[in-house]
């Protein structure tokens, strides 16, 4: 009897790990590489560059042009330079998408197909923005791509990118959804998908698929050292690249939305010297004059706490909920300002294709400044023709800093502190007097201009 029992168990034991090891097999991607391969192409690209010699380049009416002409090393004056990336068919008609990078700048871009079909393909148009690029190619009736929805893709989900690194032509590989809305610096109107999918030069345009067969992104960026896949790969999310391409197919450019203010990322200790109870929302550090926001009555200090209805969460969520706004609608801005929140309304504008505004930096002067003992730094306050240069009507000059809170919030010499918390600063006294009114210990936001930006840092007042 006993020996039965044993028996039975172990059989139980056996039919559990078998069972285990099947609900635990990798996923199969034959059918997904099958019915979706074909609509993923190869697109290479020529640049034609100019005026390449083999001697300087000097007029023809110099005494030594004679001289390098007939003795220098003679090369064309022409070269040409050629590059590879990836993309896939949107439409049956021939529409295909890729990066803009891709195409940036060439003269002549080949389509190949997996069937070894070549194509001249048209550049429709171009968003260096999202790094979005549609082209066309004289064809119909080719294989398209399914699109998905990456707003339910799940951070540890399968995914999988065809594409043609070094040439290669559709090399699958695979891998996991990272992590999802990553902003990557100089990019703010794209919300990241971040995955460990083996990404090389040449996969870029590429498109990155789901389980369900789908295109969820397109494969844009890797970080990397060595020149080669590190597990660092960032796709922009196909919803945010259609968004663009029909735009581009109906106009050839696109158009965003902008209100006109400088943000910055809100922590929790600037999130406290505003008396807010968690950091979420963007902080604006700068309003231009005459912009929509200005127009609305929003101020630096102010903290968006939601835009259109929507909550931002964090501050690069603004740029992308102001960029979809088609200019000329009005849009309920809700702001927490001194203590309380606050319902403006903005009419958003057409962000312009490019445009900055610079100031010079600020460089100390020989005055070796008041020493303002609770922030730990010396300052003196601005002269006439610097105000008038940065265009303000007030603000202290930062000569030396001396305690150790300034320096790990990052004040340097040369700033210039132009609010604390939203009032501005127009003297010494005044700030002094400001300052008095903090409790021990507590964070004061500091509105602080240094070269061409303006951002709030907050230091911890000493107690003495």
């Amino acid at each position: 009897m006993l020996r039965k029992f044993a028996s039975l168990l172990v059989l139980l034991f056996g039919i559990i790990c078998s069972t285990s090891a099947q609900s635990k097999e990798l996923p199969d991607f034959t059918d997904l590489v099958e019915k979706q391969g074909a609509a993923v192409v190869n697109i290479s690209t020529t640049q034609i560059i100019q005026n390449i010699q083999g001697f300087p380049n000097i007029p023809e009416d110099d005494p030594f042009y004679e001289f390098f002409r007939r003795f220098a090393p003679q090369m064309p004056r022409e070269q040409e330079s050629q590059s590879l990336g990836s993309g896939f068919i949107i439409n049956a008609d021939g529409y295909i998408m890729t990066n803009a990078h891709v195409v940036d700048s060439a003269d002549k871009i080949t389509v190949r197909l997996t069937d070894k079909r070549e194509f001249r393909a048209k550049v429709i148009g171009v968003d260096k923005r999202t790094d979005v690029a549609l082209l066309k190619i004289e064809a119909t009736g080719l294989p398209k791509i399914n699109v998905g929805d990456p707003n339910k893709l799940k951070v540890g989900e399968w995914v999988v990118a065809i594409g043609s690194p070094f040439g290669f032509d559709n090399s699958v590989t695979a891998g996991i959804v990272s992590a999802k809305g990553r902003s990557l610096p100089q990019d703010n109107f794209v919300p990241f998908i971040q995955t460990d999918v083996a990404i090389n030069p040449g996969s870029s345009g590429g498109p990155l698929f789901n389980m369900n067969e789908e295109v969820v992104g397109i494969n844009s960026q890797i970080y990397t050292r060595s020149g080669g896949s590190m597990g660092l790969s960032f796709a922009i999310p196909i919803d945010v690249a259609m968004q663009v391409a029909d735009q581009l197919r109906s106009s050839g450019k696109v158009t965003r939305g902008r209100i006109g203010v400088t943000i910055q990322e809100l922590t929790r200790e600037l999130a406290e010297s505003f008396g807010l109870s968690k950091p979420n929302g963007a902080l604006i550090s700068n309003v231009e004059k005459n912009a929509p926001a200005d127009k609305a009555g929003i101020q630096a200090s102010d903290v968006i706490l939601k835009f259109d209805g929507k909550p931002v969460n964090n501050s690069s969520d603004l740029p992308r909920m102001v960029a979809v706004i088609k200019p000329g609608t009005k849009v309920a801005v809700e702001l927490w300002r001194k203590g309380e929140t606050r319902q403006v309304t903005v009419e958003v504008a057409e962000m312009p294709e490019d445009g900055k505004l610079a100031h010079s930096a600020r460089k100390p002067s020989d005055n070796a400044g008041e020493m303002i003992s609770r922030l730990g730094i010396a300052v003196s306050e601005l002269s006439a023709e610097q105000l008038q240069e940065l265009q303000v009507s007030g603000g202290l000059l930062v000569e030396d800093v001396k305690g150790s809170a300034a320096r790990a919030a990052g004040l340097h010499q040369g700033d210039v502190l132009l609010s604390i918390g939203n009032v501005q600063i127009r003297s010494l006294a005044q700030l002094n007097e400001l300052l008095k009114q903090v409790p021990n210990g507590r964070n004061v936001a500091l509105l602080v201009r240094r070269g061409d930006n303006a951002s709030y840092i907050a230091i911890k007042l000493d107690e003495k």
